[in-house]
């Protein structure tokens, strides 16, 4: 039986002889920002001051657990999960060995690093080496007094290093404000009364375990993070810097979030069904088997990461065709569901050298998914029709095919264009019926128009509720023509402002200066179309909805 202890102890005995903590290669990078440094030492400061008396009565305070790699009787620890509290300590203990002026403060530095001597040959003995990237680094200007005033001033560093300089700066601000006998009782309570949960095992597996476990109940880890910590710790130990650099500068380039984003898109295009797990699980049962730790990592991993930059930051490059596929991208990004990702990672691992292939599939996968926004396909269904497509790719079949997933079969087209020919600003919710418009006006200006606006909304031309001695009135002087028409594609435009109610009812010359343009212009083709008439008569509506539904129909290949 392998051992497993888990202990309480003080951070004088977590910063002791007793633990030499090495953060692996193979680790995430140090991410707490200063919310997190904030929020620390704010809880910390809060508990000593609503503790009265002296340090050694006051009740222990809890920082947390740790997980370790360490075999009985050595102080040696590969860090497992407690990276961040044992770093963002150290730069704590650091910041307070800075402010200390007496000899407490010198006093702090056996906590942080133990003083070689020349006269016995020793070196400095660190009590947290971080990993390979950061070790010199965090050494020279954490570890030893010298380099922490430097740290504060540093620019033109990494991300990494970066959140190390802020946070330092953050605690050296917050100490700042406090007496030197304050910051003296604030280092003596971390010292003795704050303590840390360290759970040892010398088995890796085992020790991964017990992180899986701890972050289902709650530790700031992702799945990514353990899926990196079993992934890497698989493989030959001389390979883990090498992959954990490969590892960390797709995370790097994407970003954490799209990074944990990409993952759920992987195990989409091998589970190819709805979701019946964690993303951790399904990604063991579906992805992990079918490769090798380096394969995963050079095969699906780095090479996906590429490809989902491309498809998210719309940043296609190709000799040609490249503006065309990244509009499509553009369009597709657009929508609030994600589900065709998994389809156009798969098309885009086999297909990316082609650019012509790229344009074509693009084409149509917009097509197919904004049927699917258009006839509010609920959740299940799109998942199940991307999977059939995804599975399609995979088996190299004819995507142009009529009865391939990527085509919409007759009935499929009849409904997108009954859809669209009905009332959509009642029948869709306000950000399709933004997106359907915004799509329109693209075609209508041939391409050429961009919409990075604050605001955009969707507005009436023909009020909802018009006076009844309005000129609107006069025009349609049928309600149930106005009901037929209102609610329309004919009679909609798009507004860089939020709505006013009062000038809805405008009539439709002062509707059109003070309301739909700016100084007589207007952003979006669509509404200077609009902006050209005199009047707002049915026949005008009835001509331009016919034309508008001609330009989405052609768009989208829709049977009459």
């Amino acid at each position: 039986m392998l051992s497993l202890t888990a202990h309480e102890k003080q951070i004088s005995q977590i910063f002791s002889t007793e633990y030499v903590f090495n953060i692996p290669g193979y680790q995430r990078p140090y991410s707490w920002n200063r919310e997190q440094a904030r929020d620390l030492i704010t809880d910390l400061t809060d508990a000593l001051r609503e503790s009265k008396g002296k340090i050694s009565e006051m009740s222990p305070y809890f920082l947390g657990s740790i997980v370790l790699i360490k075999r009985e009787g050595s102080p040696n620890a590969d860090v497992v999960d407690g990276q961040q509290r044992l770093t963002t300590l150290t730069i704590l203990l650091a910041a307070l060995r800075s402010v200390i002026t007496t000899e407490e403060g010198s006093g702090i530095t056996s906590l942080i690093y133990e003083k070689g001597q020349i006269i016995h040959g020793t070196e400095d003995h660190f009590r947290l080496t971080l990993r390979p990237r950061d070790r010199e680094f965090f050494q020279t200007y954490v570890q030893r007094p010298t380099g922490f005033a430097e740290l504060l001033v540093l620019d033109g560093i990494s991300d990494t290093r970066m959140r190390i300089r802020d946070n330092a700066k953050l605690f050296q601000e917050h100490l700042e404000k406090m007496t030197q006998a304050e910051c003296i009782r604030l280092a003596q309570f971390i010292v003795t009364r704050c303590f840390l949960v360290v759970v040892s095992t010398p088995d890796l597996e085992a020790a991964y375990r017990i992180f899986s476990v701890m972050n289902s109940r709650g530790l700031d880890l992702t799945a990514t993070d353990i899926l990196k910590a079993d992934i890497i710790g698989h493989l030959d130990e001389n390979d883990r810097d090498t992959y954990t650099q490969k590892w960390e500068a797709a995370e790097e380039d994407l970003g954490r979030d799209a990074f944990q984003d990409l993952f759920s898109h992987i195990r989409t295009v091998y589970r190819k069904a709805k979701p019946q797990g964690t993303l951790l699980k399904e990604f063991e049962e579906h992805v992990s088997p079918a490769h090798t730790p380096r394969q995963l990592i050079d095969d699906v991993i780095v090479p996906m990461a590429r490809i989902y930059a491309d498809l998210v930051d719309e940043s296609y490059t190709s000799t040609e065709l490249a503006e065309e596929v990244n509009a499509y991208l553009k369009w597709l990004n657009r929508l609030e569901f994600s589900d065709w990702m998994p389809p156009a990672l798969a098309f885009a691992v086999r297909h990316r050298n082609n650019s012509a292939a790229m344009r074509n599939f693009l084409k149509d996968l917009e097509r197919l998914a904004y049927w699917m926004l258009i006839t509010r396909a609920g959740v299940y269904d799109r998942i199940e029709r991307f999977a059939r497509l995804t599975r399609d790719i995979e088996a190299g079949a004819d995507l142009y095919a009529t009865s391939s997933a990527l085509q919409l079969t007759q009935d499929e087209q009849l409904q997108t264009r009954a859809a669209l020919d009905g009332p959509i600003y009642q029948s869709m919710p306000a950000r399709a019926r933004s997106i359907i418009l915004l799509r329109l006006d693209s075609l209508v200006s041939g391409g050429g128009a961009t919409y990075d606006y604050p605001t955009i909304t969707v507005e009436h031309v023909l009020p909802q509720t018009p006076d009844a001695a309005s000129e609107w009135v006069k025009w349609f002087p049928e309600e149930t023509e106005r009901q037929l028409w209102v609610h329309r594609l004919g009679n909609l435009a798009l507004l860089t402002r939020k709505k006013n109610s009062s000038a809805s009812n405008y009539e439709f010359s002062r509707k059109k200066t003070a309301y739909f343009a700016n100084n007589g212009v207007s952003p979006f083709p669509i509404t200077t179309q609009v902006l050209q008439h005199s009047e707002w008569t049915p026949q005008i509506v009835t001509k331009r909805h016919a034309e508008l539904m001609e330009r989405l129909s052609t768009h989208w290949r829709l049977a009459a």
